[in-house]
């Protein structure tokens, strides 16, 4: 109900329709104990759906939606007080450890779930659909509510007495299982229904977005990704780190109860610098948080500092030319610019800037010595903000971070809109290279240096996107170190983990190199 005013100055009320917005937000427990959609490559193991829908209707569904038509009857949540119950059985089932991945089936229905957790793990699967309806349309393609469960044989009794011991036991089908070769086979009363091939599917199920990507991106870079569906060479994400994860490069000088201050450098719209202070602060540093105008009002409190880092997120809204206009505000302050000046020509500093950091610190490089082959970095060849897992390969270099780091090959966070390095020129790549300034570079399915995307997120030349300065104090990097510092952290990492992830070294080398 609402009031309005009539046409004679009355007040009247009208009924009017209200939205209600819901959203709600839940904590996580342990993330350890999550599973995702990618099937594990498990000998023997078993498909099964859990069933928490009222039918098995078809209005609205993507398969209406391809013969253009509306259906007349939508999927609903017929029983709330089942759900519930299966929901708290599965977070007790995954907190066992009994699920291996698991996937709803609500958007595209079980053909498309079972296909897209085929793609992720690169697993074949054959599915039986009699238990789910009389046609296999039906069966394939209602996206009522319930999720796929792949299960090791042996946790299947426990997994079905769980279920049954929560009221919703009659719910759980098995349906299929995972099975040698990229294929993908659903059988209908004894027949065969569909029978393709991952690959085929895989590009099938990506074409939607490589159209929209060639007319909205650089077409170049949509056609390198729609061909990359069909590489299936590419091992994707691999962890091969030339050190122990496990070791604490640090420790000793932990040890001696010293914290080196370190200046947690941010700007307007920068949104790391927790993540940042966090990793140092783990590798046995004192991180201070230190915003510009804190700078301005006192420019000193840089020289109570040992370490600096420049971190990442959208400074100034990346409106000024990404961390451009970030270093503007020092370069042309006298007060600031005398500070970090003096700051670089002090022989006992280090110095780390990452995404909008990075490209900060290039800009001040006419204040960093040893800087003069770094690159500014502009817009990425794709046109796009890019938000990725990325491989990259670590090089032998001067930076003191990456000290023993060298040859290693380890997934990072990307998450920048413009991290193309472009050098002054053509050579300035390879003079980088042979001058032991470049110490990161994104890597191909070979281990070469990546140039096509989205290996190569952004089109940096010869994959370059981390350097060092001459006496290697002061390193850049577009990849953010700082978001995959624990391997919880990690939207993909291998099954085997300990506490720490790869990139806590650079950190811990960051510590040793002061002493």
């Amino acid at each position: 109900m609402k009031t309005v005013w009539g046409d004679e100055g009355s007040e009247q009320a009208v009924t009017a329709p209200l939205t209600l917005v819901v959203s709600a937000f839940a904590p996580v427990a342990d993330v350890r104990e999550g599973v995702t959609p990618a099937l594990q490559p498990v000998a023997g193991s078993l498909l099964y759906l859990l069933d928490l829908g009222g039918g098995r209707r078809l209005g609205g569904s993507a398969l209406a939606q391809v013969y253009r038509q509306l259906g007349e009857t939508t999927p609903d949540l017929d029983d709330p007080t089942a759900f519930a119950a299966a929901f708290d059985a599965v977070q007790e089932l995954l907190a066992r450890g009994q699920i291996l991945a698991l996937h709803d089936i609500s958007d595209g229905g079980l053909l498309v779930t079972l296909a897209e957790m085929a793609f992720a793990g690169r697993q074949g699967v054959a599915a039986e659909l009699d238990a789910l309806a009389d046609d296999p349309l039906t069966a394939a393609f209602a996206e009522e509510l319930g999720v796929v469960m792949q299960l090791a044989p042996e946790a299947a009794a426990a997994v079905q007495t769980a279920l049954d011991a929560a009221g919703v036991g009659g719910r759980l089908h098995a349906i299929g299982r995972v099975v040698d070769g990229e294929q993908l086979t659903l059988r209908h009363a004894g027949a065969v229904v569909f029978a393709e091939p991952l690959v085929g599917l895989e590009r099938a199920w990506s074409e939607t977005t490589y159209r929209m990507q060639a007319l909205r991106d650089d077409p170049d870079c949509a056609d390198e990704a729609f061909a990359a569906v069909a590489d299936r060479s590419d091992p994707g994400l691999r962890v091969e780190p030339a050190f122990d994860p496990d070791e604490d490069s640090a420790a000793p000088f932990i040890a001696t109860g010293v914290r080196p201050r370190i200046a947690v450098l941010r700007e307007q719209g920068v949104n790391s610098h927790v993540e940042m202070a966090a990793a140092f602060e783990r590798a046995g540093f004192e991180p201070h948080d230190l915003h510009t105008t804190d700078l301005l009002a006192d420019p000193a409190r840089l020289a109570d500092c040992q370490a600096l880092v420049a971190c990442g997120g959208f400074s100034y809204g990346d409106v000024l030319g990404a961390g451009r206009g970030w270093a503007s505000s020092i370069l042309f302050n006298p007060r600031l610019r005398e500070a970090f000046a003096g700051f670089f020509a002090r022989p006992d500093t280090l110095a780390l800037g990452v995404c909008n950091g990075c490209q900060m610190l290039s800009a001040l490089r006419e204040l960093i010595p040893g800087t003069s082959l770094w690159p500014d970095f502009i817009a990425n060849r794709s046109r796009q903000y890019e938000a990725r897992l990325s491989m990259v390969e670590v090089l032998p270099s001067r930076s003191l971070m990456f000290d023993d780091m060298a040859g290693s090959r380890l997934p990072i966070v990307v998450a920048h809109g413009e991290g193309r390095a472009r050098f002054a020129e053509d050579g300035g790549p390879r003079k980088a290279l042979s001058a032991g300034l470049v110490g990161v570079r994104y890597i191909d399915a070979a281990n070469a240096p990546a140039e096509r995307y989205p290996a190569n997120p952004n089109g940096s030349p010869l994959g370059v996107t981390g350097l060092c300065n001459e006496d290697g104090r002061v390193t850049i990097m577009m990849p953010h170190p700082e978001r995959v510092f624990r391997t919880v952290q990690h939207s993909w990492y291998p099954d085997a983990r300990g506490e720490d992830g790869p990139w806590l070294r650079l950190f811990r080398n960051a510590r040793r190199a002061l002493g």
